[in-house]
């Protein structure tokens, strides 16, 4: 339910309606706009009675059932843009498209600091590397794990880039957390519900892959657990999806920007990488991806993709990382108008 106070509503009557909620034992989140204060409210006893009650109050303009299944995710509880701030890098509410890059898994000292150094000259602005890798099979390379941890953070210190890698398991929460400044879960992870409420705790930034199968109802319910355990800094990943298309590794669905975008108030970010499977498709896929307003970018970056201990085919050379580069910074005008949603043109969204 959200409760829209009218434009010259006081302070003394926008505490009033977050006493009169409070006492039903329902929690309420203030989101205040240039104009007008919308207030948020979610728990298990929202009924009739309570909207009555509020449209009584002084102040209030409107009251509103929300109708979707995911709440503190939805445009409608939380109308403007939510940014996540990463050591100052700014993620979402229009702002430039961030580029997270880096080799798919931490091998080696040489190998991660040579690619960080190179990304971050090419003008990425968060370094990306796995320590923990989740494989189809058991016999895969599946990560250095804490030593993969530590060469990221020694890489952090070096570039000052912020760090972002994966979390697979709920006994490695607080391990995961000291070292990185984003938690990603990955698209296996994208539905456990147990990691997602542990994730919830943190005040670290949590990336969110989309499911391979997931809907997009799918996808936002289970950010809906991030937000729900008290963690608003939630940013969502488009990377590709299970289809009949067997060319491709996934099937990136680019539409899928524009429409969580109008949907939801957090950031929208693309992964061609994995979108695709081929390095010659993440160039344009990711370009194409910030045309249509995603956010940022998450792209793997190795020294020797032929040598790659995982995702090699997918991963980029330097060399094609600053032509990516310079094809993100091409467009990223364009795509700039198509990360603040159009308005309705009607009442339904």
């Amino acid at each position: 339910m959200i409760v829209t106070m009218e434009r010259l509503a006081t302070e003394e009557q926008i505490q009033a309606v977050v006493a009169n909620v409070a006492e039903t034992q329902n929690n309420t989140e203030l989101i205040r706009g240039v104009e007008r204060t919308v207030i948020g409210i979610v728990g298990d006893h929202i009924n009739e009675d309570l909207r009555s009650g509020l449209e009584s109050l002084p102040g209030v303009e409107a009251v509103v059932r929300i109708t979707r299944s995911y709440k503190l995710g939805s445009r409608e509880f939380h109308p403007t843009d939510t940014v996540v701030n990463v050591k100052g890098v700014k993620i979402g509410g229009g702002n430039n498209p961030v580029v997270m890059a880096g080799p798919c898994s931490v091998e080696s000292e040489e190998q991660l600091m040579a690619t960080a150094n190179a990304v971050k000259e090419a003008g990425a602005t968060v370094l990306r590397g796995g320590a923990f890798k989740p494989r189809t099979t058991p016999y895969s390379f599946r990560g250095l794990k804490e030593e993969g941890l530590k060469l990221l953070k020694a890489a952090s210190d070096e570039t000052g880039l912020p760090v972002i890698t994966e979390l697979m398991s709920e006994k490695d929460v607080e391990l995961v957390a000291k070292y990185s400044d984003i938690i990603q879960i990955g698209t296996r992870n994208a539905q456990n519900f147990m990691l997602l409420d542990a994730v919830g705790k943190l005040d670290t930034p949590v990336l969110l892959k989309r499911g391979m199968a997931n809907s997009y109802d799918d996808w936002l319910n289970a950010a809906e657990y991030i937000l729900a355990g008290g963690n608003r800094n939630v940013i969502l990943c488009e990377r590709g999806i299970r289809t009949f298309e067997s060319y491709t590794r996934n099937t990136l669905d680019i539409a899928a920007i524009p429409v969580i975008h109008r949907l939801s108030h957090l950031p929208v970010v693309a992964d061609p990488s994995h979108g695709t499977g081929r390095w010659y498709l993440v160039l344009p896929m990711g370009v194409a991806a910030i045309a249509a307003g995603a956010d940022g970018l998450l792209i793997e970056v190795h020294p020797n993709p032929d040598h790659a201990m995982s995702d090699g085919p997918q991963s980029v050379t330097f060399e094609n990382f600053r032509r990516l580069m310079d094809g993100v910074r091409s467009v990223s005008d364009v795509g700039a108008g198509n990360r603040v949603p159009l308005r309705a043109q009607s009442q339904s969204i």
